[in-house]
């Protein structure tokens, strides 16, 4: 497994990991052009990839101008490996090393990304968009998440 910052590159890749997911899926993968995933990797914030045989497997997106995570997605075949904690500790620490702003997501109910969020500290703190649940993550408390 090879973790590594995301390249302009990547995207197709990113999107076909994004397209292949089980929970949390795009209604119309068209709501997510690659000119986004390029504006959110170069302009808004950073993303991270994980690599096995050179085919990207997983990524993890962190948007500064928002204070959102964007995506964290694995393909399915691949998943329960720790490549999304690995992905969500790497995007967090460089989330915190450029700001002290608390950070916000949302996701599915019932998911297993609730769960894993859960799980790495996130506090749920209401309902976003179409009934998502929304989490925030304080500098604080990432920063007393065992690692």
């Amino acid at each position: 497994m090879i973790f590594r910052e995301a390249h302009i590159s990547d995207i197709p890749q990113i999107q076909f990991v994004r397209n292949a997911v089980k929970e949390n899926r795009l209604s119309d993968p068209s709501l997510v052009p690659d000119h986004d995933v390029e504006e959110y990797i170069t302009n808004r914030g950073k993303g991270w990839v994980c690599e096995i045989d050179e085919q990207v497997v997983g990524f993890a997106i962190a948007d500064l101008v928002a204070n959102n995570i964007w995506a964290l997605f694995i393909h399915p075949d691949f998943e329960a490996r720790g490549i999304g904690k690995k992905l969500h500790a790497m995007m967090m620490d460089w989330y915190f090393l450029h700001t002290k702003e608390k950070v916000w997501l949302g996701t599915a109910p019932n998911s297993r990304a609730e769960k894993f969020y859960r799980m790495q500290g996130w506090k749920e703190v209401g309902i976003h968009g179409k009934g998502e649940i929304k989490f925030e993550m304080d500098h604080k408390t990432w920063s007393d998440v065992p690692v």
